[in-house]
């Protein structure tokens, strides 16, 4: 599980590219958990919150940037 600030010491480009990551690492859990292959349930939880924190930094940041 990533830490805020690991994704705060990153720049726009880096996130947009991490996010690419977790979401499709979001559906390849998802398919697993379907079929019944998922080997770490908890994971889905994990990366779910990874996206979450990763949206809300580049909410924050588009804001900062407009003011």
């Amino acid at each position: 599980m990533s830490k805020i600030s690991d994704f705060n010491a990153k720049t726009d480009d880096q996130l947009s590219t991490d996010l690419g990551e977790l979401k499709r690492e979001q559906f390849n859990l998802r398919f697993q958990a379907a079929t019944n292959q998922l080997e770490k349930p908890s994971r889905i939880r994990e990366v779910r919150r990874d996206i979450a924190r990763i949206k809300t930094l580049q909410t924050e940041r588009s804001r900062s940037a407009a003011k």
